[in-house]
C-alpha cells in the first residue's frame, strides 16, 4: 500500500456522529427512567397500586411496539436526519407535556405517547450506523449508542431525585428531561448530513465507509414482511429479543419498585439502582469489542457475533442466584453480572440485522424492527406480573 497523501487523510467524522446517536440514548432512556425513578414518590401521592403502575408500562410498551415498525419505516422514507428530528422533537415536547398529568389517566396518555415518540430510537440508530459504518467497527458503534441506555438509565434516578428535593415537587424533573432532548436536536441539525453529503468527511472516509459495507446482492427492491418472515434470520433475532428482553424491561421499569419492596429506603435504592446500568454498559462494549476483535483476525462476521451470544446468553441464567441472597451488595452484583451479559448479547442482536439482511435499504431496519413485536408484548405480560411484587411494596 502506498501512503496517504494529504488529500487523502481520512476524518473520523463517523465516530462523531456515533456520540450524538449515544446522547440521544441516554435521553431517550432517562426519559422513560423519569417515571420509574419517581414511582415510590408517585405510588404514594396517587395511592396507585403495583397492577396501577403497571398500567402505564404496558400503555407505553403498547405504543413503542406499534411505532417499531411505523417509524422505522418512516426513517427509512424521510432519512435519518428529518426522521430524528421528527421523533426526538416529538417525544421531548410529551416528556415536558407530563408535568401536567393529574392522575392515573393521564399519565397513562403521557405514557403512550411517549411510547409513540421513543419507538423509532432503536431502528432509526441501526440504520444510521449501517449507513456510517463499515462491517469492522459496526459492532463498536452499535455498542457506542447501545450503551446510552445504560448511561441514561444509571444517571435518570440521581438527576430526577436531585431535582426533585430541589423544587419539592416532581413536575419539574419531567420539564428538564425533555429540555435535554430539544437541545440534541438542535446541535443534530446543525451537525448531521449523510456520509456522501456531509462537508467535514474527507473522501478517504467516504471510500472507507463504503468499502466495508456489506453490499453484495443490493436491489434496492423493498421487502415485504411476509418475506421477512422466511429467514431463519428473522425468527433468530425475534427469538433471542423474546427471550432475553424481559429482563431488561424488569430493570429499566421496576427495579426501583423491587428494591423497596425489599425494604430498602428510596436513597439506599438510588445508591445501588446504577450498578446494573454500569454492568450493562461494560457489557455493550465486552461485546462489541470481542466481535469487532475476531473479525479482524479473520473471522467470518456471522461466526463472531454467535460466538458472542454463546458464550454470555446462557450464563444470564446465574441471576438465580439471587433468590439464595439476602445481601444486599450480593445481589447488586448478580444483577449487575446478568446485565452484563444481557448488553453483551443485546449489540450483537443489534449488529446482525444490517449484516445479515442486506439486499435492501428498508430490509435492514425492517428486521431490526421486527425483533420488539415479539419481544414486546412478552415486556407486557412481564409488566402485568411484576404488579404481584412483594406486599411490602409501597401501595
Amino acid at each position: 500500500m502506498t501512503p496517504q497523501s494529504p488529500e487523502e487523510h481520512r476524518t473520523r467524522v463517523r465516530w462523531s456522529v456515533g456520540a450524538l446517536l449515544a446522547a440521544s440514548t441516554v435521553i431517550n432512556f432517562m426519559d422513560r427512567q423519569t417515571l420509574s425513578a419517581l414511582a415510590p414518590i408517585l405510588k404514594s401521592q396517587f395511592r396507585w397500586t403495583n397492577s396501577d403502575f403497571a398500567s402505564l408500562l404496558i400503555a407505553f410498551r403498547l405504543a413503542y411496539t406499534i411505532m417499531q415498525g411505523v417509524g422505522g419505516r418512516l426513517l427509512d422514507e424521510v432519512g435519518s436526519r428529518i426522521g430524528f428530528a421528527l421523533v426526538v422533537g416529538f417525544y421531548s415536547l410529551v416528556a415536558m407535556a407530563t408535568s401536567f398529568a393529574q392522575g392515573l389517566a393521564s399519565f397513562r396518555i403521557f405514557r403512550f405517547l411517549l411510547g409513540l415518540g421513543e419507538g423509532p430510537n432503536f431502528p432509526g440508530a441501526a440504520k444510521t450506523v449501517a449507513e456510517w459504518f463499515p462491517n469492522r467497527e459496526r459492532a463498536w458503534a452499535v455498542a457506542l449508542f447501545d450503551s446510552g441506555t445504560s448511561i441514561g438509565g444509571a444517571v435518570a434516578p440521581f438527576i430526577v431525585l436531585y431535582t426533585y428535593r430541589l423544587f419539592g415537587t416532581w413536575r419539574p424533573a419531567f420539564v428538564l428531561t425533555g429540555c435535554l432532548g430539544i437541545a440534541w436536536l438542535i446541535i443534530w441539525l446543525r451537525f448531521y448530513h449523510a456520509p456522501q453529503n456531509h462537508p467535514s468527511v474527507s473522501p478517504a472516509e467516504l471510500r472507507y465507509i463504503q468499502e466495508g459495507r456489506s453490499l453484495s446482492g443490493v436491489t434496492g427492491k423493498p421487502a415485504r414482511w411476509r418475506d421477512l418472515l422466511r429467514y431463519r434470520q428473522t425468527w433468530g433475532i425475534v427469538l433471542g429479543r423474546f427471550l432475553l428482553d424481559p429482563f431488561w424491561f424488569f430493570i429499566a421499569e421496576w427495579f426501583a419498585l423491587y428494591l423497596s419492596s425489599k425494604g430498602f429506603r428510596l436513597e439506599a435504592s438510588v445508591l445501588g439502582f446504577w450498578m446494573p446500568f454500569l454492568g450493562a454498559d461494560l457489557g455493550n462494549f465486552a461485546g462489541g469489542g470481542l466481535s469487532s476483535y475476531w473479525i479482524s483476525r479473520g473471522w467470518p462476521v456471522g461466526k463472531a457475533r454467535r460466538a458472542v451470544l454463546i458464550i454470555f446468553g446462557p450464563s444470564m441464567v446465574s441471576l438465580l442466584l439471587v433468590l439464595r441472597t439476602s445481601s444486599y451488595f450480593a445481589a447488586l452484583l448478580i444483577f449487575a453480572y446478568a446485565a452484563f451479559a444481557y448488553a453483551a448479547c443485546s449489540t450483537m442482536f443489534l449488529s446482525c440485522p444490517p449484516t445479515s439482511f442486506n439486499r435492501a435499504p428498508w430490509a435492514r431496519s425492517a428486521v431490526w424492527r421486527a425483533r420488539e413485536p415479539a419481544s414486546a408484548p412478552w415486556s407486557l405480560l412481564t409488566s402485568s406480573a411484576a404488579s404481584l411484587m412483594s406486599p411490602r411494596s409501597p401501595r
